[in-house]
């Protein structure tokens, strides 16, 4: 009989160099949104309150309240907008105005996540780079030590070898044109 899976237990205590990390990482978030414009600020406080539920809410009540006045069914407050015209417009109106709250915030988070994305991709290939450079020490240790490699001198010279970011990037570009131009074909 199979014993149910346990979770691991937590870590006692997070390493200095996550807490720092940790750190670094709130401290930019914080400086982002400081320097961000009075309109950018604006604009992200918007879109917070019409990303919520509060919003939903008030709109209920005021769509709801618009639509129940103006069917008639109150009888002691005439119809201002019997045809419903005004809301319509009111509600275009409001449309357009808070869809561009929204672009100009996902405008503003577009450019932090190509930061990012930049700080992931430089530290991928320092990464790169240093497992290069460290398999080419643990080989030069192994050839000091007669020690053979269970893998293959190619594999060995291959992982030895540093990629050039360029050249997979146009492999990628190259790869991406070929897809598309078969599409088209079709």
């Amino acid at each position: 009989m199979d014993s149910p899976t346990l979770p691991p237990p937590p870590p006692t205590e997070l390493s200095q160099t996550l807490k720092r990390n940790i750190q670094a990482i709130e401290e930019r978030r914080a400086k982002e949104a400081s320097d961000a414009t009075l309109e950018e600020k604006i604009a992200e406080a918007i879109t917070s309150f019409t990303g919520s539920m509060r919003f939903v809410y008030l709109h209920l009540a005021v769509y709801g309240g618009w639509i129940v006045l103006n069917l008639g069914w109150i009888p002691i407050t005439p119809p201002f907008d019997p045809t419903f015209v005004i809301l319509a417009m009111v509600a275009s109106v409001e449309a357009i105005f808070l869809s561009t709250f929204v672009l100009i915030s996902q405008n503003r988070m577009s450019v932090a996540a190509d930061k990012r994305a930049d700080l992931d991709l430089q530290v991928s290939l320092l990464t790169e780079h240093e497992l290069t450079k460290l398999t080419e020490l643990v080989d030069s240790i192994a050839d000091r030590l007669s020690v053979k490699p269970a893998l293959s001198d190619m594999e060995v010279g291959e992982i030895k070898r540093d990629i050039a970011p360029e050249a997979v990037l146009d492999e990628i570009e190259s790869k991406q044109r070929e897809t598309a131009k078969k599409l088209d074909q079709r």
